[in-house]
């Protein structure tokens, strides 16, 4: 994982930004072509996808400040499952603020490099957050996005973070895996200033704990690099520029896959639901195949019965014409 904060001996990912007033004001023309109408609709999908399965991080089970800041200084380009036993042994070994703020500086370092977490630094610096907690703060952490900057080695990504798994008081997240979902999703060009804008604006209100662990868990599990719409069961398929024009480049993948959103990738895919069925009208194949599948639409029965007939030509599939409506099924 790339650093998301732009603090001192650090690498910049991401930023938390200022949420509009709820509405499209802030939205500059040209910032997201592919947004839909109905933002609650693509809201509740999201939510709804992420809260019904995702990856059960320990932190994700906690609200409390300082075992979220531990998590988020520790993930920073470290995998997440080298992070999950760190994340514990340290907590063991220092489970509050003041115990950490207690310690021996050289034995936070010395855990930092024998769990090769890379950037001692890190070490340092949240060792003086704990500090300043306790001499500052009266042992409570601050809440919001700006006063969590005023601890060390905080810069605006991890200060959001904060305050939105702990508190639910948090901005937008926009990292490299919610550009992602974004650019590809709603065509939102790849500059920053549109990003923050669309991201502010599909945000609900009050929702940032779980919005932020949904959207950026959608880049991570669904939308990464090399995308897995299907497998990972997409929450916006439905709505998605990308999975409709088989597109798929994005700001950190400039060039689009081989097979992603390919004639090739379609026909597997109907060999693959094929294999699941005796047969199948065309009508019934083709929203197997495809989320968007509608018979009369651009991706409609011509463009099915285009792929069926390659495969048949192929002798994979064997087409039944014999009926009211034609169907298909594998060849034996």
């Amino acid at each position: 994982m790339t650093d998301p904060d732009a603090t001192a001996g650090e690498t910049g990912r991401g930023d938390g930004i200022p949420r509009t007033d709820g509405g499209t004001e802030g939205i500059a023309e040209g910032d997201a072509p592919e947004l839909p109408a109905d933002l609650d609709a693509v809201r509740e999908a999201l939510v709804e996808w992420y809260e019904a399965d995702h990856r059960d991080f320990p932190w994700r089970r906690t609200e409390d400040p300082y075992e979220v800041l531990v998590s988020e200084v520790m993930s920073q380009q470290t995998q997440l499952d080298r992070v999950v036993p760190a994340w514990e042994d340290f907590l063991d070994e220092w489970p509050t603020t003041a115990d950490l703020a207690a310690a021996d500086r050289g034995d936070v370092v010395a855990f930092w490099s024998d769990h090769s977490l890379g950037y001692n630094n890190r070490a340092k610096y949240l060792h003086e957050a704990a500090g300043q907690v306790e001499d500052d703060y009266g042992g409570e952490f601050p809440e919001s996005p700006d006063e969590l900057r005023e601890l060390m080695g905080v810069g605006p990504y991890t200060a959001n973070a904060v305050a939105s798994f702990a508190f639910n008081d948090g901005d937008a997240v926009v990292d490299t895996n919610v550009k992602r979902v974004l650019h590809r999703a709603f065509a939102v060009p790849d500059d920053d200033a549109a990003f923050e804008r669309v991201a502010s604006l599909a945000m609900p209100d009050g929702e940032s704990r779980v919005w932020n662990n949904a959207i950026m868990e959608l880049g991570g599990v669904a939308c990464g690099t090399t995308p897995r719409c299907d497998e990972a069961g997409c929450p916006w398929r439905g709505w998605c520029h990308a999975y409709e024009t088989g597109d798929f480049t994005a700001p950190d993948v400039p060039e689009q896959p081989d097979f992603e959103g390919s004639r090739r990738q379609f026909r597997g895919r109907v060999v693959r639901t094929l294999g699941e069925y005796d047969e199948l009208a065309l009508d019934e194949l083709g929203p197997r195949v495809r989320v968007d599948y509608a018979p009369d639409g651009e991706h409609g029965r011509e463009w099915l019965r285009g792929l069926v007939d390659d495969l048949a030509d192929d002798g994979l599939v064997a087409v039944d014409e014999s009926g009211d409506e034609p169907a298909v099924r594998l060849r034996d």
